[in-house]
């Protein structure tokens, strides 16, 4: 296994996860080709030296799972760095084999390598087995989190 960038070439499989489950299924759209939004997305991502879109592929470079890492320099804290983890996802035939827990260490370890110091993610409420999964794996809810859709 091994996490690197995604291509360009992967968008619709990395959408294909994201919309596999109960909230991406209402929020994300699957067509051929792929909305011009996620193209643009996926472009700016790319280009900018704080985002990394990854995935964790296998020896037959089949995608098992994504992740995207956003860098962010922090006055508070000293000055600190940190890395934010967003659309964390691993195929739901793969899931319980320990790949997520693995792909997340690999994260973890990348932003270790980009000098962070904290590491934080967010996680919809709904997803009652991915907030179980991100304690079991180390992760400690701290924060009650806000939004506001504009």
């Amino acid at each position: 296994m091994k996490l690197r960038k995604a291509k360009k070439e992967e968008l619709f499989r990395i959408i294909e996860l994201y919309a596999d489950d109960v909230l991406g299924q209402s929020r994300e759209t699957l067509s051929d080709p792929l909305d011009e939004g996620y193209v643009k997305a996926f472009d700016s991502i790319d280009r900018n030296p704080q985002q990394e879109l990854l995935v964790l592929v296998d020896d037959n470079n089949l995608i098992l799972g994504t992740l995207q890492i956003t860098y962010v320099q922090y006055l508070n804290r000293m000055g600190s760095k940190r890395a934010i983890f967003e659309a964390v996802r691993i195929d739901k035939n793969h899931r319980g084999k320990g790949l997520g827990e693995m792909m997340c260490k690999l994260a973890i370890n990348r932003a270790k390598e980009n000098g962070v110091k904290f590491v934080q993610l967010f996680s919809d409420k709904q997803r009652t087995d991915a907030l179980r999964f991100y304690q079991k794996i180390g992760f400690t809810p701290s924060h009650e989190g806000f939004k506001m859709n504009l």
